[in-house]
């Protein structure tokens, strides 16, 4: 319940996070150059954090490991809220806490999807992961509807400071979960990474689709080409979330039934060709109808692919593997960003999608082709 209430409350705060971000630091003056490269080394250095968690985790513990985490987001909550200086402001990413895509990259999410692994009988492992995504995307939903409260600079100011108190929080609960969380035996920070270099190659390229059309990134682009405001795109983003909590859901349970990369497969693919249309929109309220087709199909290859990842590795392994993984796709995906940034202020609205739906459709294609013989160990 501790793991469920921090994964619970830190996806409220990335639920605002990636609403008011763009708009917050056009605000507060910078370009839509410095917007994307903000949000490009959040990315990135959410990917690297996830490294540096896993190799605490197994140095300092798992629950230690998770508070040094807190303190980050809390670091990063109190510059945005209080820096004045742009180099400060685009220096929020280097936390690896700001938020900006989704709440499965981080610090937090090696050592969190280690604990749950272990946590449950294998048979249960895949509707365990969807109640866990479920729970970070009904409380990014509420935070994406409290996004549309915050009005002007002062307002953003407020919301990044709950931010701070949020990961403070966050840094606390983990220190009142039980030893059991820690793990049989010596826990190994990086195993032996050759059954995932393939799918982690994969990822990567997922990724650097999904970095184009990152969240924060659409709504940058819906204010530009639409010029909707925060409080049409909070109640949205809020929408967009519950949808993707309720296909978290369904997620772990069609896993059950058609296998974890057939369910990868055949929900991404349909929602990547709708995110193909989405410039091509003549009106807000079109973009908002594809983007919500598109968004209750996108994210349930998430609590599948957790599950994938720390089933075809030894369990004293999964924290290591799930920071890896992590690591090639955050990376990846920091790239998309910055990209498409430069896209936005050179008027080429289009391009953001395009090529991150396109790159996206490749990943769908390649990983059926490589993967779909082979099964992780929990499934019949």
């Amino acid at each position: 319940m501790l793991l469920l209430g921090a994964r619970g409350l830190r996806a409220f705060a990335f639920g605002f996070s990636a609403v008011l971000i763009g708009v917050y630091l056009e605000r507060r003056g910078l370009s839509p150059g410095l917007i994307g490269l903000t949000l490009g080394l959040g990315l990135a250095a959410a990917s690297l954090s996830g490294l540096a968690s896993a190799s605490l985790a197994a140095r300092l513990g798992r629950r230690r490991a998770l508070a040094i985490s807190g303190l980050l987001m809390a670091l990063t909550g109190l510059d945005l809220a209080l820096a004045d200086q742009p180099g400060l402001l685009i220096a929020s990413g280097l936390t690896g806490m700001l938020g900006a895509a989704s709440v499965d990259l981080g610090p937090f999410a090696s050592v969190e999807q280690a604990v749950l692994a272990e946590a449950v009988p294998p048979g249960n492992r895949n509707v365990a992961f969807g109640r866990y995504s479920l729970t970070g995307g009904l409380f990014n939903a509420a935070g994406g509807l409290a996004a549309a409260l915050a009005t002007g600079v002062q307002g953003g100011r407020a919301f990044f400071l709950l931010y701070a108190g949020i990961g403070a929080a966050t840094a606390v609960l983990p220190l009142f979960m039980s030893s059991r969380v820690e793990g049989p035996g010596q826990a190994v920070a990086f195993g032996r990474f050759r059954p995932l270099a393939g799918l982690a190659a994969l990822f990567a390229l997922d990724s650097l689709g999904g970095g184009f059309v990152a969240n924060a990134v659409i709504v940058y682009w819906l204010h530009v080409r639409f010029g909707a405001d925060v409080q049409a795109l909070g109640p949205l983003f809020a929408a967009i979330a519950f949808l993707q909590a309720i296909s978290y859901e369904v997620s772990g349970r069609l896993g059950d039934r058609i296998g974890l990369i057939n369910t990868m497969v055949f929900t991404h693919l349909p929602s990547n060709i709708l995110l193909l249309l989405v410039p091509f929109s003549p009106s807000f309220a079109l973009a908002v109808a594809l983007l919500l087709a598109r968004f209750a199909l996108s994210q349930m290859d998430v609590p599948v692919r957790q599950a994938y990842v720390v089933s075809i590795v030894p369990p004293a392994e999964r924290a290591g593997a799930v920071a890896m993984t992590g690591a090639v796709r955050g990376v990846a995906q920091s790239l998309g960003p910055v990209l498409a940034g430069l896209a936005i202020g050179a008027a080429s609205f289009g391009l953001p999608f395009f090529a991150g739906g396109g790159l996206k459709i490749v990943y769908d294609l390649a990983l059926y082709a490589g993967f779909h013989n082979r099964r992780a160990d929990h499934e019949r």
